[in-house]
């Protein structure tokens, strides 16, 4: 496999509705869409996650098209690789971060891979599952009344699991108010992106009493240590998001009992063969991890679909339908879910498992660049 062209565009695509988390809000989403084509003259796309600002971790969606420019390409560019798998420790070598920039390339790789053996992306990767547990995520609410009734809709469309977003002043009274209204039975979690700080312990142990699935990175971006300390004080298991990038930091917070389930988001660990290695290391230290989201649009959401179909992801991931955040998404067909939550992993496929609308991106298209 020999790369000869990579094509970056950035599309806008209007959200349905604003989407809140407590370091903001997004109502348009700034999408890195890339093109592969090989010296064969096969094709494939992948799709940058990195948000318009560098508030989820230090990349944005400018920054990684300039990574992807100077750093990612010229590195695949006209180089044999006899397997994607080998995309990865080439990206890594003397180049620091920018995980999102090489993750964009390193999984567009995976899938130019089993469109040329005619397989589905998630058979390539070593899935197994042929559906996916589907959970949901709310962004915070005006009161939690609205986010009551939110949680309703949601459970009521068949989702296996509501996140709630939550933020200091907006966090134990909301998901309380949903927990009373839902009943024992209901599948709640809590996701804080960095919110808080170990000071605040206390009152996040409160949300012990609210028998929640886990708590998602409530603590900094970047931190593993004090996360081990506020473990030690909660009955509630934590998840870690943005802390974790490799399997090395993996292993740091098995070793401290920093947390007790990982969200592996493929763009944020560098690609599929990073979460492959960060799964299997999981699945050998009995750690559940899920599929999280990054609002992709229906490309992002076929590659972590294909990656939650691998063994351990025994949580329900953040893979809603293509409504669920837009009004119409670049993919036919759309992502559906069936009504008792779950995601049809497209095995019938090779590739992507989803046809690209081509007309409806060029009209999305705002800027664009062929590198060869």
């Amino acid at each position: 496999m020999r790369l000869d062209q990579i094509t970056l565009r950035e599309i806008r695509l209007p959200l349905r509705e604003p989407f809140r988390i407590s370091s903001g809000t997004v109502s348009e989403r700034r999408i890195t869409l890339v093109e592969l084509r090989d010296a064969d003259g096969a094709v494939a796309w992948s799709e940058g996650v990195a948000p318009e600002e560098p508030n989820y971790r230090e990349e944005a969606i400018d920054t990684a098209w300039l990574a992807i420019s100077q750093w990612v390409a010229p590195r695949v560019l006209g180089r044999e690789f006899a397997h994607p798998r080998e995309v990865y420790p080439v990206l890594e070598q003397d180049f620091r971060g920018n995980f999102m920039a090489k993750a964009a390339v390193e999984m567009g790789m995976w899938v130019l891979e089993a469109t040329r053996q005619g397989v589905p992306l998630a058979r390539l990767l070593g899935g197994t599952r042929e559906a996916i547990a589907t959970g949901i995520s709310l962004g915070i609410q005006a009161s939690p009344e609205a986010l009551v009734e939110k949680a309703r809709a949601a459970v009521a469309q068949g989702y296996r699991k509501v996140k709630i977003k939550i933020a200091p002043g907006q966090d134990v009274a909301y998901v309380r108010a949903v927990r009373e209204a839902l009943g024992a039975g209901a599948p709640l979690m809590a996701d804080a992106n960095n919110a808080y700080t170990l000071a605040d312990a206390a009152m996040l142990a409160q949300l012990d009493d609210l028998d929640l699935m886990m708590i998602e990175q409530p603590l900094a971006w970047d931190d593993i240590v004090q996360h081990a300390a506020l473990q030690q004080q909660l009955q509630t298991p934590l998840c870690l998001d943005e802390s974790i990038t490799s399997v090395e930091s993996a292993r740091s917070m098995v070793t401290l009992d920093a947390g007790r389930i990982i969200n592996i988001k493929p763009g944020r660990v560098g690609g599929f063969a990073s979460s492959i290695a960060i799964h299997d290391y999981c699945a050998a230290n009995n750690i559940p991890v899920w599929c999280g989201g990054m609002l992709e649009s229906g490309i992002g959401r076929a590659c972590n679909v294909a990656l939650a179909s691998l063994p351990n992801f025994t949580k329900p991931g953040d893979l809603s339908p293509s409504s669920r955040y837009w009004a119409r998404d670049i993919v036919t067909p759309e992502w559906t879910m069936t009504n008792d939550g779950m995601v049809p992993v497209p095995l019938g496929t090779p590739g992507l498992g989803v046809e690209l609308d081509l007309d409806r991106i060029e009209s999305l298209t705002v800027r664009k660049v062929v590198l060869r």
